[in-house]
């Protein structure tokens, strides 16, 4: 069965498995609102389904799981949880994910069966591809864009995010920056 889904998983097929990097940065709003960055190492397993199906549409699946811990310490500092999801006939990758801190983000963009790498995004207020928050985040660190680029070459996963937030007391947008580069661990 496994061997079935990957080949109808298009461009997500090459991310089934574990990946392990220590090369992360993160670059996020320090508790003064400022720009703090943070080395960090971390762990993303993808489980392969599927099919999955809405009525005319199918789609292949990853479950989807990743942890992040700064350089030195145990305890992680960021989780996600959520699906990566491939549309054949639109041609289209998209990526469900929940953070603890309570963010949702559906994000999604156009991909090709063969394609090694993809961009994806959220728009805060959109109906398909976007973004909710809770109540204190929304007011004080909104999420207004999402937006992901990533390819796997091989045994390497490399991608860089943006979450683009509005913050009271900050007349431009922070851009919390995060990027790493993984080795397929199994």
């Amino acid at each position: 069965m496994a061997d079935e889904v990957l080949e109808k998983l298009g461009p997500l097929a090459a991310l089934a498995g574990v990946w392990e990097g220590d090369a992360g940065v993160d670059v996020a709003p320090s508790p003064t609102r400022e720009e703090m960055k943070t080395p960090f190492r971390e762990r993303m397993v993808f489980d392969p389904f599927g099919p999955v199906n809405n009525h005319d549409q199918e789609l292949y699946a990853l479950r989807y799981a990743t942890e992040a811990w700064r350089i030195g310490e145990d305890e992680p500092f960021h989780e996600e949880l959520g699906y990566w999801l491939w549309d054949a006939d639109a041609g289209q990758v998209m990526r469900c994910f929940m953070v603890p801190r309570g963010v949702t983000i559906v994000a999604g963009g156009s991909a090709g069966a063969d394609d090694s790498g993809f961009k994806l995004t959220a728009e805060l207020g959109s109906a398909t591809f976007g973004i909710c928050s809770n109540p204190f985040l929304d007011k004080h660190f909104q999420t207004i864009r999402y937006e992901l680029e990533l390819s796997v070459n091989g045994e390497i996963l490399r991608y860089k995010e943006d979450t683009q937030m509005k913050m009271p007391g900050r007349p431009d947008i922070f851009h919390h920056l995060d990027a790493n580069e993984l080795r397929k661990a199994s």
